[in-house]
Parts: structure tokens; C-alpha cells; sequence
């Protein structure tokens, strides 16, 4: 497995201060609506098991929870996927994408495309600092390294991780989530 390389390696490997205070900003207004129990037994039903850790209900679409929050240490170990994918439907539409060997393509373009890869290594620092405040807001140690998910920022490795970045921050972060967001129709109506 090969791990992601150290922020200092990228090459801005800050965040703007509108880009940091965006992610202080829903840190705090998710965490702060902690799961109720009937959100809690609809995640576990839609995935057939509980994710762990989960504190907040991240992205929902009529009335379906697609998207949740997870602490970064669960049972006392670090865990890096701060946004987990719960939809059952996204979840299958994003396995067929990855099953059809659309990361492939994904990384030829990262090769290629310098605009795409420093806009997949924003959302890799904003991964970051998304998942440092939810660690600083619950008490939790910060993340010991610089590893985000789904490959960031250097492959894509986990289409569900980065999808589920961008239904929870947003379209206009992770290119490549906002991209599987669209062909999985999680944008439309």
C-alpha cells in the first residue's frame, strides 16, 4: 500500500484562511447536531452494519442519509476516513464505477491535467483540516500523518471516500468526488 506523501512534499501545501475557516465552520455546525438514535438505526440499516465512530449526520437528500461524519479514533485507533459514504444505492453506483475502471482513467488524468491535480491536493488539505477540527472539537488526538483518503492526492484509490467529501462539503472541493457525484446522480433532484 503506499501511503500518501508528507503535506510538505506538495507544493502549497497550506490552506488559504477562507479555506481553513470553511472547514472550522462545518466541523463545528455538524458536530453540533450529534446523530439521533432513529439516524443512527437508519445508517445501520441502509449500510447492514454500524460505522463505528460516526458523530454526525454529514449529507442528506430527501430524506435519506447519504453521508456521515466519523471521529478519527475509533477504539483508541487512529481512523482517517473522516467522511464515510452510507447510502446504500450510492455505495453500489460507486463499486460499479470502480468496477468499470473509471479510477484508471481518473489517474491518467491526474498525470496530465495540472489544474486537476492541485485542486484534488486542496481537497486533500481540506480533508485534513476538516478531520483536525472534528479531533480538536471532540477532544481527540489529531491524526498522527498527513494521510486523508481515497488516494489523495497523489491517486484515487476509493471512490466512496471521495464522493462522500464532497456531499458532505460541498460540490466545488474534490473535483473527483463532485465528477463520481454527478455520475452517480447524487446532484440530481
Amino acid at each position: 500500500m503506499q501511503a500518501n506523501p508528507p503535506l510538505s512534499a506538495l507544493p502549497n501545501s497550506s490552506l488559504s484562511k477562507p479555506d481553513a475557516a470553511f472547514c472550522r465552520d462545518l466541523a463545528s455546525r455538524l458536530l453540533s447536531l450529534p446523530p439521533s438514535e432513529e439516524e443512527r438505526e437508519e445508517v445501520e440499516k441502509g449500510l447492514g452494519r454500524y460505522p463505528e465512530g460516526m458523530v454526525a449526520v454529514g449529507a442528506r437528500k430527501g430524506g435519506r442519509i447519504l453521508a456521515v461524519v466519523v471521529r478519527p479514533l475509533v477504539r483508541g485507533c487512529p481512523f482517517p476516513t473522516v467522511f464515510y459514504l452510507t447510502d446504500k444505492d450510492l455505495c453500489r453506483r460507486a463499486s460499479q464505477l470502480e468496477s468499470a475502471g473509471c479510477m484508471k482513467g481518473w489517474a491518467e488524468r491526474l498525470e496530465k491535467d495540472e489544474e486537476l491535480k492541485v485542486a484534488y491536493g486542496r481537497a486533500h488539505l481540506m480533508y485534513l483540516c476538516f478531520r483536525k477540527e472534528v479531533a480538536k472539537i471532540l477532544g481527540d488526538p489529531p491524526y498522527p500523518a498527513p494521510i486523508s483518503a481515497g488516494g489523495m492526492p497523489e491517486r484515487v484509490k476509493c471512490l466512496h471516500s471521495l464522493l462522500a467529501q464532497s456531499l458532505v462539503m460541498g460540490p466545488g472541493i474534490n473535483p473527483i468526488g463532485d465528477e463520481t457525484a454527478k455520475e452517480v446522480g447524487a446532484w440530481q433532484g
